[in-house]
């Protein structure tokens, strides 16, 4: 079964996917601290699938006057003042981000990164508010798109809370190291590997079925 490969520049608009998840201390993206966040970019590989090829993470000190919601920080399990958490300033933490999704960008000849991520409009709207707050003029994301594994579980899975679509979907889940933005983000970046590489083998196996038909047409019509 033989399928040609798009490359990444010409699959998803010229967009490259990668994985954001963030974990806050609060709902709101103006008032409440941004407290982790983990960036998982995915490329193809030699056979055309795609596969997490980086993974990149911050713990970050909330920024001047923003807002604790104690119920968020009770349910994240974060401390944002722990010195073990080798947290670092905003700005800082989105740089160190952005840097290795501009050359994923640049190697792939993409032209931005799209935003993957499960229900990526919170995560979105507090990497916008952080970038606008850091001054940040080259922000490498598209401003508003996104990629919604939530959408994609309950299409593939009939899921759409993320440890749920993960189990239907076999991989492994690990309860205890959820709320984590890195393991969130690795877990999602599986998934949705997972789901674009089925949809590109189910693709192959019309391609090939219709071949077969077209063909049998033809041998029947020559007999």
């Amino acid at each position: 079964m033989e399928t040609s490969i798009i490359p990444l520049e010409k699959r998803f608009r010229g967009y490259l996917p990668v994985v954001i998840d963030i974990e806050t201390a609060g709902f709101n993206p103006k008032k409440n601290a941004l407290l982790e966040i983990a960036a998982v970019i995915v490329e193809l590989n030699s056979d055309g699938n795609l596969v997490i090829t980086e993974r990149h993470s911050a713990h970050i000190l909330p920024f001047k006057n923003s807002e604790l919601d104690p119920a968020a920080l009770k349910f994240t399990g974060i401390d944002p003042y722990h010195p073990f958490r080798m947290a670092i300033e905003e700005k800082d933490a989105l740089e160190l981000i952005f840097k290795p999704i501009k050359a994923a960008i640049k190697r792939n000849h993409c032209t931005k990164a799209i935003l993957v991520g499960h229900n990526p409009a919170f995560d979105i709207s507090f990497l916008n508010a952080a970038a606008h707050r850091s001054v940040i003029k080259k922000n490498p994301f598209h401003p508003f798109s996104t990629f919604d594994t939530a959408t994609l579980g309950g299409l593939a899975y009939e899921q759409t809370v993320l440890a749920k679509v993960a189990k239907a979907a076999g991989l492994h889940w690990e309860s205890d190291k959820a709320h984590s933005a890195l393991y969130d983000a690795e877990k999602t970046a599986e998934l949705f590997c997972m789901i674009i590489n089925r949809w590109k083998y189910l693709e192959s196996l019309d391609k090939t079925d219709k071949t077969q038909s077209e063909e049998l047409e033809e041998s029947q019509e020559s007999e």
